[in-house]
């Protein structure tokens, strides 16, 4: 069914000052929801186009990080007055500055309200707006150390002298940017909805973001100082839930921790006998014997191939999975079909691949979500400045 409705975010003006991942990632799940976003940047460029792979020149990441936004070279230090003629037309302004930066170039929130009561500022920074942090630089890495999610990436005690790993991907600038856009939206709703007709000023930042994804841990340490320690791939409150090394030299996931769906794990792996084992009765037993029910699992999965392995098991309706790389994203049937997964063709690269949308609404393509890749630099400034804005051509 294809929705026949104009994005719900259509009309809503977004103005993003944004470099590398937080702002970007945030304003881009705005653009993906159909709203005007004017990316400003900085001469020459986001420095992100400048990360990843490249194809003559042009970041193929930036064809995601950039889609459906218009581009516009300014530099905020010379040209404030047109950035400021651009904060008179906005809704909502995104930035990913240092804390204190927009101050700095004379755009605090109270400069831009003058201008604009109605703008809804995000703030997204490593520390936040404020607190003994505040002027530390910082990193994705940095919200994960701080958060507390790196502790809890690391191998058990004693199994292993590597490093906690990360989680492979910037998760904390991408929190931050979801976190941002629920703020802002919130914020729009009341601006508008409840008849406020101002903006406010949302504070997100790295380290609050990881940290939000902590679950019981600190009331649990408030109960009686207990800490959570690394568990590797298994998961403290639930067995067996873990990941098994498999005959082809890849991973399986397995997820068999309710009653029922354990019975069903100990039929497929020839097990039947664990399955009526008192000492398995319950999830809190098994948790407590975690370590014999793993092995009799992992002897099991080494013997077959992972996608075998894989396949008996969902016969059994035993929740499971291989380990995806990102070549198996892009060739399985269901992303295929859902457009999870769907071809687009980037002027600046080429043929290409884009992830949907994680948000959908009446059924809607999401290959229809995209109305262009990430733009040139500045390629859109002279229609920002001239058809938006109305400013005078010079050089006409």
């Amino acid at each position: 069914m294809k929705s026949l409705l104009p994005r719900s975010l259509s009309g809503l003006k977004v103005l993003e000052i944004g470099h590398y991942i937080a702002a970007p990632f945030c304003t881009r799940l705005l653009a993906d929801l159909g709203a005007e976003v004017i990316k400003i940047e900085p001469p020459g460029g986001d420095p992100f186009r400048g990360w990843g792979a490249a194809k003559d020149g042009n970041s193929v990441w930036f064809s995601i990080h950039g889609r459906n936004k218009l581009s516009i070279e300014l530099d905020l230090k010379r040209d404030r007055d047109t950035m400021l003629k651009l904060v008179e037309r906005a809704d909502v302004l995104v930035e990913n500055l240092r804390a204190g930066q927009l101050e700095k170039l004379n755009l605090g929130p109270e400069t831009l309200h003058a201008i604009n009561p109605r703008l809804v500022i995000a703030r997204i920074s490593g520390y936040g707006q404020d607190g003994p942090y505040r002027d530390k630089p910082a990193f994705g890495a940095i919200g994960e150390a701080i958060g507390g999610l790196r502790h809890l990436t690391g191998h058990p005690a004693g199994s292993s002298e590597l490093p906690p790993p990360r989680c492979g991907i910037s998760i904390s600038d991408d929190l931050a940017g979801m976190y941002a856009a629920i703020g802002l939206l919130s914020a729009l709703w009341q601006r508008d909805a409840t008849g406020t007709g101002r903006g406010r000023v949302i504070d997100v930042n790295l380290v609050d973001s990881v940290f939000s994804l902590m679950e019981g841990m600190l009331p649990e340490y408030a109960l009686d100082g207990r800490i959570r320690q690394p568990t590797g791939a298994a998961i403290e409150t639930a067995s067996p839930t873990n990941t098994y090394p498999c005959a082809d030299g890849r991973w399986l996931c397995v997820a068999g921790n309710s009653d029922l769906i354990f019975k069903r794990l100990m039929q497929a792996i020839g097990r039947p006998e664990l399955a009526d084992d008192p000492a398995y009765a319950n999830n809190g037993l098994r948790c407590a014997n975690r370590g014999e029910l793993d092995a009799a699992i992992a002897a099991w999965t080494r013997t077959l191939p992972a996608k075998d392995a894989e396949a008996i098991l969902e016969e059994a309706e035993v929740p499971c999975s291989r380990l995806y790389d990102i070549a198996d994203c892009a060739a399985d049937p269901h992303m295929r079909a859902r457009e999870s997964v769907f071809e687009v063709e980037d002027p600046l690269i080429g043929r290409t691949l884009h992830p949907g949308p994680a948000i959908r609404m009446d059924g809607e393509v999401p290959s229809e979500v995209l109305r262009w890749t990430g733009p040139a630099v500045g390629a859109h400034t002279d229609f920002v400045l001239h058809t938006l804005l109305g400013l005078p051509n010079k050089s006409a």
